[in-house]
């Protein structure tokens, strides 16, 4: 009996593992940054964007495990037979780029937060997290690892966000307030920034692969149930408490945020060493999760495309795996931040792939050839509808910014 209750609950613990993946690669540093500086600049007032943010990545996440669990193909592989190969080439190229434009940024948070957490050079730990994610492509069995290794880091993360609230203590009433919508003067700019993090098109379309990877690795003999809403608001109730804390620490204070960094180094003289290490550890994990996970993303989108495949399994898509990890350790270790060409070039490529992105993944979830009986629903659509507009705001808000402002 006690056997078989155990199975269950294991089998209740792989159902989530996707949609906890996804929510690891999407909470990296960058993400830590603008909810932090969110909370900073506009205290508890901008709670509400976290609870639409989260709702729309959970109606593309589902629609993209949907594909995955009914598919065995790959996502750009079907995008390639629906359209032709070239808009899967287009798509696994872009997303490669935008995964090394940013990878050297999930670096830098790794090498920042164990560098201030034990009074070390930040570039030694850069190359020694870095060298650990490449070491652990060598394993065979990769994606079990990663599955572990980011089920751990959503642990700490979530463990050390949780405590950290509690110690800064916020209260009831005023998280509560933060639930009501409204619009701050002069917050557009960083709405805009969180929503474009938090709502990642990118991250939905790999849950695919995700789902589609568990298939492989023989551990599934049914078909996947899609839990992947616990990741997301795993995800949400990360972003909300990073929020919070920088609500209840730095906005009474009037004290301006630049990095997450700036978050931890003011949790220290108010509540003492441990809760800034307490953060640190958060910022860690929320870092070296991204390391890989971005890594593996743009890896296995650029395998697809070049007609490697998506296996993890694949040495060459491995290979692309750490060639954007060394990308990422090499711009970390010269420049010790993120230039600004790298940011520029990410929201470029961004800005147009995106709500491309999000239409293919549309139109194939509502393919009846392709899905049969699980393709979208009504409610998914108004919703889907909803969100690539959405998308294509954004995207329209950073033309302006970058080209024309």
């Amino acid at each position: 009996m006690k056997k078989k209750e155990e199975s269950k609950l294991m089998k209740r613990v792989k159902e989530i593992i996707p949609g906890i993946i996804i929510a690891a690669i999407v909470f990296g540093p960058s993400k830590m940054t603008i909810t932090s500086k969110l909370g900073t600049d506009y205290g508890y007032s901008m709670l509400w964007i976290v609870v639409v943010a989260i709702f729309f990545m959970t109606v593309f996440t589902k629609m993209a495990s949907r594909i995955g669990i009914v598919k065995k193909d790959s996502l750009l592989t079907i995008i390639g037979q629906k359209w032709g190969r070239w808009a899967a080439i287009v798509i696994g190229f872009g997303i490669f780029l935008v995964a090394a434009s940013f990878q050297a940024g999930n670096s830098i948070g790794v090498g920042i937060s164990i560098g201030e957490a034990t009074g070390t050079s930040p570039k030694i730990w850069v190359i020694v997290f870095n060298i650990i994610g490449i070491l652990l492509l060598f394993f065979k069995e990769f994606y079990k690892i990663l599955e572990k290794l980011m089920l751990l880091l959503i642990f700490m993360m979530l463990l050390s966000f949780v405590v950290t609230a509690f110690v800064v203590d916020p209260k009831a009433e005023d998280i509560l307030s933060g639930f009501i919508p409204s619009l701050p003067e002069g917050s557009v700019g960083l709405v805009i920034a969180f929503m474009a993090s938090c709502f990642s098109i990118v991250g939905a379309f790999y849950q695919a692969y995700v789902v589609q990877e568990r298939k492989k690795t023989g551990e599934e003999e049914e078909v996947i149930i899609d839990k992947s809403i616990v990741g997301m608001i795993v995800l949400g109730l990360m972003s909300a408490i990073v929020m919070i804390c920088a609500a209840t620490v730095l906005h009474p204070k009037g004290i301006k945020l630049a990095s997450a960094m700036d978050m931890a180094k003011a949790l220290e003289p108010l509540f003492g060493h441990y809760a800034s290490i307490l953060f640190l550890i958060g910022l860690f994990g929320a870092s070296f999760s991204s390391v890989i996970g971005n890594a593996s993303v743009g890896g296995t989108m650029l395998g697809d495309a070049l007609g490697y495949g998506s296996k993890l399994q694949s040495v060459k898509v491995r290979a692309l795996i750490a060639v954007l990890m060394i990308i990422g350790a090499t711009v970390a270790i010269i420049f010790g931040k993120l230039p600004l060409e790298l940011i520029v070039l990410a929201q470029s490529v961004t800005i147009f792939l995106v709500p491309f992105i999000g239409i293919a993944m549309f139109l194939v979830a509502n393919d009846k050839k392709i899905m049969g009986e699980y393709k979208n629903n009504r409610f998914t659509n108004i919703f889907g509808v909803l969100g690539l507009l959405l998308l294509s705001f954004l995207a329209i808000s950073n033309v302006y910014d970058l080209f024309i402002k």
